[in-house]
């Protein structure tokens, strides 16, 4: 446990399973909110930078 190793620390940080998630445009990921995205959150497509500079291109994904 996390409190186990840092007595007296607290974790400000809401749980991962609260946060909305959505999936890249490009590469098909699951990516979760930010609080950078808080205000255009319904604007965002892309789960990183190079995501979005590689947003004209398509991935490439391996068939199984």
């Amino acid at each position: 446990m996390p409190d186990q190793l840092f007595p007296g620390v607290f974790c400000l940080m809401a749980p991962s399973l609260d946060r909305p998630t959505k999936i890249c445009a490009v590469c098909g990921r699951p990516f979760q909110w930010r609080r950078k995205w808080k205000d255009v959150w319904d604007e965002v497509r892309y789960c990183s930078e190079r995501c979005r500079r590689r947003r004209g291109t398509t991935a490439a994904k391996p068939s199984s």
